[in-house]
C-alpha cells in the first residue's frame, strides 16, 4: 500500500462501513505468524456477515425464550447435565473441543488459529446444524424447556469466547440475554471440562451429517422440489446403518426424508439416485417423484446453455491477443468462469447419467 498511489485503507472509513468487530475479527483471522497481511475489503465484509450470523442465533435464541426463562436465576449450567438428548450431548462435546483449541492458539499466541476456530465452531457447528436440530427439541414440550437452557448456556460460551475480538457486539448481546448482571468482561473465561467431551457422539453425528449433505445434494441435482418427501434406502454395514437408525428424527427433518429403508445385504436397488458417504450407500429413488421426460428435457437444455459459455469462454482464453493486453486479474476471472462452466457441465452429465440409470431400471 502506498499513500502516493491512493491505495491506502484508511481503518475509521472501514470500521464506520463494516462495523468495528468485523474489522478486529478480520485483522486476528489474518493474522498467521510470520507473513504480511494482505487485506481486502471482501474478507472484512465476509466477517461482518459472520457478526450478522451471530446476532441471527442471538435473535434466534431469544426468541424461544420467555420472561420467565430470562429472568431465571440458573444456579448450574444446563450443559452439567446427565440426561441431554442427541444434539445436546453433541454440541456439549464440540464445545469443549472448541475450548481447548482455543486455548492452546492463546497459550501459543496463534490469534488466525483462535480466530478460525471461533469462526468454524460458531457457525458451522453452532448455527448451522445445533440450531437447526434444536428445533426439534423445542417443538417437544416435554424437552423444551432443557434445550432452551443448553441454547442459552452455548451462547453466551461463544460471546466469552468471542469477547476478545468482538467486544461491542458480544458485550451487547450478554445483556440482551440478562439485563441485570455485570458486564462480560468482568466473567470468568471459558474452562474445559473434559468430561463433556464425547467422540462416540462426535462420530455418530459426523455419520448422521454425512448423511444428510448426500441426500440434500442428490436432492438437487435430481431437481427434486424442496418441500417433497423422499423414500431413501441405506446399504451397508450393521453397525453405521444403526448409528443412522437411532437418529432418523433428525434426518427426516434436516433432508425431508419420508419412509426409510435399511439394507445389510443383497444387490443394490434398481432405478435410483446413489451417492457413497463412508461406508454407507444411499439410494433415492426418484421416479415417482419428477417427470423422467421433463426432467431430461430440462437437463439437456441448460447443458447445451452451459457448453456455449463454455465454449465462450475457452475462446476468449485461447486468443494470445486477449491474454497479451488483458489485466491479469481479468485473465483470472475468465478461467474462474471456466472453471465453474466446467464443474456445472459435470454436475449435469451425473444428473443424466442417473436419469438414464433410473429409466433403465423401471
Amino acid at each position: 500500500m502506498s499513500k502516493s498511489k491512493g491505495n491506502v485503507i484508511d481503518p475509521l472509513e472501514v470500521m464506520a462501513r463494516y462495523g468495528t468487530d468485523a474489522f478486529r475479527f478480520t485483522l486476528a483471522a489474518m493474522a498467521a505468524m510470520g507473513r504480511d497481511i494482505k487485506l481486502a475489503e471482501e474478507r472484512i465484509a465476509g466477517y461482518q456477515n459472520f457478526v450478522n450470523k451471530l446476532w441471527n442465533a442471538a435473535r434466534f435464541v431469544l426468541m424461544n425464550l420467555n420472561e420467565a426463562a430470562l429472568a431465571e436465576n440458573k444456579p448450574a449450567s444446563a450443559l452439567a447435565r446427565g440426561d441431554l438428548n442427541f444434539a445436546d450431548r453433541w454440541i456439549r462435546s464440540r464445545l469443549a473441543a472448541t475450548i481447548a483449541e482455543a486455548r492452546a492458539a492463546i497459550d501459543d499466541y496463534r490469534f488466525n488459529d483462535y480466530a478460525n476456530v471461533l469462526y468454524q465452531f460458531t457457525w458451522h457447528e453452532f448455527c448451522d446444524w445445533y440450531i437447526e436440530m434444536s428445533k426439534l427439541a423445542l417443538n417437544d414440550g416435554a424437552d423444551s424447556q432443557k434445550s432452551r437452557r443448553v441454547l442459552v448456556d452455548v451462547l453466551e460460551q461463544i460471546l466469552l469466547l468471542l469477547h476478545p475480538l468482538m467486544p461491542f457486539v458480544t458485550e451487547e448481546i450478554w445483556h440482551v440475554l440478562a439485563q441485570e448482571r455485570e458486564s462480560i468482561m468482568a466473567q470468568r473465561y471459558p474452562v474445559l471440562e473434559a468430561g463433556w467431551r464425547d467422540q462416540e457422539i462426535e462420530k455418530n453425528m459426523d455419520i448422521l451429517m454425512n448423511a444428510i449433505r448426500a441426500i440434500r445434494n442428490l436432492r438437487s441435482e435430481m431437481n427434486c422440489l424442496p418441500g417433497k418427501e423422499v423414500k431413501v434406502i441405506f446399504r451397508g454395514a450393521g453397525e453405521d446403518l444403526s448409528r443412522i437408525r437411532s437418529q432418523e428424527p433428525y434426518l427426516r427433518a434436516l433432508a425431508r426424508v419420508g419412509a426409510t429403508e435399511y439394507l445389510t445385504g443383497g444387490d443394490p436397488p434398481n432405478g435410483a439416485a446413489t451417492a457413497v458417504t463412508g461406508a454407507v450407500e444411499i439410494y433415492l429413488p426418484l421416479g415417482d417423484l419428477i417427470n423422467l421426460e421433463e426432467e431430461r428435457s430440462r437437463l439437456c437444455k441448460e447443458a447445451r446453455k452451459v457448453e456455449e459459455e463454455l465454449s465462450r469462454v475457452q475462446k476468449k482464453l485461447a486468443n494470445p491477443e486477449f491474454l497479451s493486453k488483458a489485466k491479469e486479474a481479468v485473465i483470472g476471472k475468465e478461467r474462474e468462469k471456466a472453471a465453474q462452466f466446467e464443474e456445472k457441465m459435470r454436475t449435469l452429465k451425473r444428473s443424466l447419467e442417473r436419469l438414464q440409470a433410473i429409466d433403465e431400471g423401471r
